[in-house]
């Protein structure tokens, strides 16, 4: 009630001087968080720094969540390629013509150089031309959801096996020089694919292939039409759509090979 008296207070409403410093709080646990913090503040802010500083590092002052376009990349390095097979052909072209303008007359150079001129062609290390059976496969066009029942994706691209099911037609049928797509094919050369694109000698192509081979032309379009692994991929160009196109030329020519016919991976046969 609003007369009654509170015995904790005196008259004047206060508490007591005593009852005060009962009530206070110990200023200990304050005291001890503040010596705390005083060492805690500076750690993260060192931890933070050093995160920072390797980020950077990583970097290089780049993003490094950055989105990376893989095939710009692809197409970059390709013409890098390009580029350089370019000029390393000029300059083979010109240590040629200044050794044989100013090399010393030596009989047994002589020799040497007479034995590498008759093999070069079977090396394809020089131009050749002649009549040529062009073969190009592609993709199919149609739609996932326009497939007939039990295909499937991979069965509308031109896999690993249907280029070099041609290109072993082509020569068991007599080829005499192959080039797929814009490069020279020699004894080392591989055709790898990797998903829809075609790795040859350092180089990547997207589809369409095209695979040209200079030799007896009735014979090799024979060679083609007896392959049993072309007939199946024949039986899926009905199916499914892939392409396939068969062309001859009477006379094209081919470029030297120029690239390195080194052997890296090589185990003699016992």
């Amino acid at each position: 009630m609003l007369g009654d008296v509170d015995p904790e207070r005196d008259r004047d409403g206060s508490r007591a001087p005593e009852d005060l410093a009962a009530a206070a709080p110990d200023p200990e646990p304050a005291t001890r968080l503040r010596l705390g913090w005083r060492f805690v503040v500076p750690l993260v802010t060192a931890g933070a720094g050093i995160m920072f500083a390797m980020s950077f590092q990583a970097a290089q002052g780049d993003d490094l969540r950055a989105d990376r376009d893989l095939p710009s990349l692809i197409v970059e390095g390709d013409s890098r390629n390009e580029a350089k097979a370019k000029e390393l052909d000029a300059l083979l072209q010109e240590v040629e013509a200044l050794t044989t303008a100013n090399g010393p007359k030596d009989t047994r150079l002589e020799a040497l150089n007479g034995q590498a001129e008759r093999v070069a062609a079977t090396a394809a290390a020089t131009k050749v031309e002649g009549p040529v059976v062009e073969v190009v496969l592609d993709d199919s066009d149609r739609r996932l959801d326009s497939l007939p029942d039990r295909f499937t994706p991979d069965d509308i691209v031109v896999h690993q096996q249907d280029v070099q099911a041609v290109v072993n037609a082509l020569w068991a049928s007599g080829a005499e020089a192959m080039m797929i797509q814009d490069q020279r094919v020699i004894s080392t050369s591989a055709v790898r694919c990797v998903g829809n694109t075609l790795i040859l000698q350092g180089r990547v192509y997207a589809p369409p292939y095209r695979i040209q081979a200079i030799g007896p032309v009735d014979s090799m379009l024979r060679g083609l039409d007896a392959d049993p692994t072309i007939q199946t991929y024949l039986d899926y160009v009905q199916a499914v759509g892939l392409g396939w196109q068969v062309n001859t030329n009477p006379s094209v020519e081919f470029p030297a090979y120029s690239g390195s016919v080194d052997l890296a991976h090589a185990t003699p046969i016992r």
